[in-house]
């Protein structure tokens, strides 16, 4: 089968860390949210797919490079313009950027899944596929009962008592909302949407696709399926799936690393005395990492590739990326650090420089010669 991974956005929603990086490369335990995607179609046969991408493409597209290494074909779709001799970036939108395929190369001549790369599920494609066919529509919405408190989160879909489309609502109050039922973004199409999807121009798969659908009274369907479904649409949802996997709320989840006591993983290649350290559970320190007799961890944590932590230095529910040094002197607390950035949980953010905290925390690479094999990590100020 083939499918589409939407990955050109900006992600504005979670700056500063798409200053560097893309929405879909956000780590989540070490591991890219996008790759657990296209894990998810090579475990159900979708191998032919192809990517949208436009702000930082080129990260994505080194990371991924052909699909060989996933057992999949990958192919790229930029979406920007030369100007002044640099790349601009120029999404298209989400239906768009599937014209712009269509257009090029007609890769879209059989049923074909359309997902976003900024979610990790664990759905099984192949029944949705199957209910999709089933149904008979030109398109398919797999939705997603939530609690009524939850609707104004997501755009909610409205159907009639066959699964048949009728409205939406976007991010409808608790009071107004006519459903609990709503938009995951993962989509299952046939090559006739096109018709409905303008040439050259910037068109959005539910703000725009749907309501024409809808206003044309063309058949489409919504099919609730029981999922785990973990998004990264917000800069505060980043901790908040961390925090979720770490206490054991995403069953089916990898863990990475060894778990050397009950709620404790290390990676490999890290220097760890866990009986001279003050740890609590549950803690996950990636390979690579230093971490002195005498710290302190507290979970849930996440301590990134590579770190470095000093003794009597504090972590307490916090999650620090790759490549950090931090100084016996720091007490990082309710905190994620990436780069040059301590982000709170509600999502507040200030720079080390904001903080007067340059003198706690530094690049490790600029403090220890080590192999880097990653280029999408920032340089935080020595």
């Amino acid at each position: 089968m083939k499918g589409m991974i939407l990955a050109a956005g900006k992600g504005t929603r979670v700056k500063p860390i798409t200053h560097t990086i893309p929405k879909p490369m956000i780590p989540i335990l070490g591991k890219p949210v996008m790759e657990s995607m296209i894990q998810l179609f090579a475990s159900h046969g979708i191998d032919k797919i192809v990517v949208n991408t436009s702000h930082l493409a080129e990260v994505i597209e080194n990371y991924f490079s052909d699909g060989h290494h996933f057992n999949v074909q990958l192919s790229y779709s930029y979406e920007g313009e030369m100007k002044d001799g640099q790349f601009i970036s120029k999404a298209l939108g989400s239906a768009g950027g599937m014209r712009k395929i269509q257009d090029f190369s007609g890769f879209f001549d059989e049923t074909f899944v359309v997902v976003c790369g900024d979610a990790w599920i664990d759905l099984d494609l192949t029944e949705a596929v199957r209910r999709h066919k089933e149904l008979g529509g030109i398109a398919t919405i797999i939705s997603k009962e939530v609690e009524l408190s939850e609707v104004s989160k997501y755009g909610v879909v409205v159907t009639d008592d066959h699964g048949r489309i009728t409205s939406f609502q976007e991010k409808p109050s608790a009071e107004e909302a006519l459903s609990t039922q709503i938009n995951s973004g993962i989509y299952i199409f046939e090559p006739a949407i096109f018709d409905f999807i303008p040439k050259e121009e910037e068109f959005d798969i539910g703000s725009q696709l749907f309501p024409l659908l809808v206003e044309k009274n063309i058949t489409f369907y919504a099919t609730k399926m029981d999922f785990q479904w973990l998004d990264v649409g917000n800069i505060s949802d980043i901790w908040g799936v961390t925090s979720e996997i770490l206490h054991g709320k995403v069953p089916g989840y990898p863990v990475p690393g060894t778990q050397v006591k009950p709620g404790v993983w290390v990676g490999i290649n890290t220097v760890f005395d866990i009986d001279k350290c003050n740890i609590t559970p549950p803690v996950i320190i990636s390979s690579g990492c230093e971490i002195q007799n005498g710290a302190t961890i507290i979970g849930p944590a996440l301590i990134g590739s590579n770190c470095k932590i000093e003794s009597e230095a504090v972590i307490s529910q916090s999650l620090v990326c790759d490549y950090i040094h931090i100084s016996g002197s720091a007490c990082i607390d309710n905190k994620t650090v990436f780069g040059d950035y301590f982000i709170s949980h509600d999502g507040f953010t200030q720079s080390l420089i904001e903080m007067d905290a340059i003198h706690i925390l530094k690049d490790r690479r600029v403090t220890q010669s080590v192999v880097v094999n990653r280029t999408n990590i920032p340089a935080l100020t020595p």
